[in-house]
């Protein structure tokens, strides 16, 4: 039987490890899990003994194949749960990743069957994250950083690369959500600020903002 920290674990080696498949040391999973890395080397040694990770000294972890499987599930939950409390219970886009967490350990995988049903079957989360189907696959979205974008090109929003409450609270308050249309209208060279415009409504976002949406050509 798998615990919800053994869990924890192999959803943060994932993450972190590309999906995965790239080795991941000990302190960076210390630093997501804000934990000590003597206790992130006990976990990974038992994750390892349970055929979930790959763990070498000094060279760092990876998931096998039954630890990317588990992983999958874990995040098809979550991004499954986080479309229910949006679109069903009302929850903004900031609220809901702290529940989803807690929500992505439930077992039954007739109620996650019979939720992503019930969702009819959605392929993205509220924050443009790709849901793992049935089978663990995942549909890649075309996206580039709105920051990449050259001037007078038209996008679309499809995603964010910074999920934060403080984010999406910002991109509430200007009215930017999945399926805003941008045009770039000019960067400053000297702070690479973006200017753009939405509708009828021009205005300056941060080369940080710029750097975590994720957008679409159109």
């Amino acid at each position: 039987m798998i615990t919800l920290t053994e869990e924890n674990y192999i959803k943060a080696i994932y993450h972190l490890g590309k999906q995965g498949s790239n080795n991941v040391s000990t302190n960076a999973i210390a630093k997501e899990m804000e934990t000590k890395a003597s206790s992130v080397t006990d976990m990974v040694k038992k994750l390892s003994e349970k055929g979930y990770a790959d763990y070498k000294k000094y060279q760092g972890v990876n998931l096998t194949g039954k630890g990317r499987q588990v992983a999958i599930g874990i995040v098809r939950k979550h991004r499954l749960w986080e479309v229910f409390l949006v679109e069903k219970l009302s929850f903004s886009w900031d609220e809901v990743h702290e529940v989803a967490e807690q929500l992505e350990h439930i077992k039954s995988e007739k109620l996650i069957r019979q939720l992503d049903a019930f969702l009819n079957f959605p392929t993205h989360d509220p924050h443009g994250d790709p849901i793992p189907d049935e089978m663990g696959e995942i549909k890649k979205v075309e996206k580039i950083l709105l920051s990449e974008v050259a001037i007078g090109e038209q996008c679309i929003c499809v995603g964010v690369n910074d999920s934060s409450s403080e984010f999406l609270k910002y991109l509430d308050n200007n009215n930017i959500a999945l399926g805003t249309a941008f045009v770039i209208l000019h960067k400053e060279p000297f702070d690479n600020s973006v200017s753009i415009k939405i509708e009828s409504k021009e205005f300056i976002i941060s080369n940080m903002i710029a750097n975590n949406l994720f957008v679409k050509l159109s």
